[in-house]
């Protein structure tokens, strides 16, 4: 029975054809009932179905004469009970931990997940379609970490950038590193087998930049076509000897094993939220809680994380 159905959010979007932002988006604006089930958000088959009816039937209502009386809706950004959805873009295991301790810590909202890659993640806020975007995008001309690609899309906005954390980044490599890479240069070697990062991301951002700042070019790299959607997937690539070099993190080295990994940068890990009356409260909460001792301890059990700045604030406009 259709009362026993229910979809992901990935499903939805497959269905519907449409981003798995949007459908966040559906879900924040109360369009869309759902619930969690552990860390996935679901929608009930019939919750479904009633949205699409109610969407043919705003398109049927474009070619009628206007109401009467004007109707009264709910605020787009709460829920039912008075609830407001907060979307959280970003896939490092900080993050899952960030929504815990806003759970416990800050009434009134119910945080979502949305696993998407940094740039990608900040043209979402652009669009009013993410709430908290992590980024961790370098500007190879500067060296800077993500300000100078926040300062050119939220233009206009009032926003302000935090940071999360830091932490290494650099080369997979097979185990013994048998090719004997090195350095950002070795990627010009002849015949050496890349895997990528999708477009949008952090690591992909990296790997370009690198690229174009050491005159080595795109179609030099067998496999940067060749693209996963984590660091993970990224080092067990590589480690399955599919590959012989990939970007990313240094902690994914460590959860996938057999595959070595060359520090090459320290990357800054950042938060941004846009500023408003409204944004305010859950603002000083989450302020709050980069702060604590009880959110830094839990951070600190992670190998690899820097958290020396962790909820210093970098800019605010």
């Amino acid at each position: 029975m259709s009362s026993d159905i229910s979809y992901t959010t990935e499903e939805i979007a497959k269905l519907l054809k449409i981003s798995k932002l949007t459908v966040y988006d559906l879900i924040k604006k109360g369009e869309l009932p759902s619930y969690r089930v552990g860390k996935q958000m679901r929608v009930d088959a019939a919750d479904l179905e009633a949205y699409k009816q109610r969407a043919k039937g705003l398109q049927a209502a474009e070619h009628r004469p206007a109401p009467p009386e004007p109707v009264s809706f709910q605020p787009a950004a709460v829920g039912a009970g008075g609830t407001r959805s907060v979307v959280i873009t970003g896939q490092d295991i900080s993050l899952d931990i960030l929504v815990k301790h806003m759970e416990k810590h800050t009434p009134g909202i119910r945080p979502l997940r949305a696993y998407v890659g940094s740039l990608d993640s900040l043209i979402a806020m652009y669009r009013g379609e993410s709430d908290i975007v992590s980024t961790h995008l370098l500007d190879g001309d500067t060296g800077e970490y993500n300000l100078p690609y926040i300062k050119r899309i939220l233009v206009g906005f009032p926003y302000l950038v935090v940071n999360l954390l830091s932490r290494k980044a650099g080369l997979y490599v097979q185990k013994g590193n048998p090719l004997e890479l090195k350095d950002w240069a070795d990627l010009s070697r002849p015949g050496l087998r890349l895997v990528n990062r999708e477009k949008g991301s952090g690591a992909r951002v990296l790997l370009d930049e690198q690229l174009r700042l050491h005159g080595i070019r795109r179609d030099q790299l067998q496999g940067y076509g060749e693209e996963q959607t984590n660091h993970i997937a990224v080092a067990g690539t590589v480690a399955s000897g599919e590959a012989d070099v990939g970007i990313g993190i240094e902690k994914a080295a460590a959860i996938v094993g057999g595959v070595d990994f060359i520090p090459l940068i320290e990357e800054r890990y950042d938060l941004v939220v846009l500023k408003s009356a409204e944004n305010m409260p859950w603002i000083e909460s989450l302020m709050g809680i980069l702060r604590s001792e009880e959110f830094r301890r839990e951070l600190q059990s992670i190998a690899g994380y820097d958290l020396s700045r962790t909820g210093e604030i970098l800019l605010e406009t």
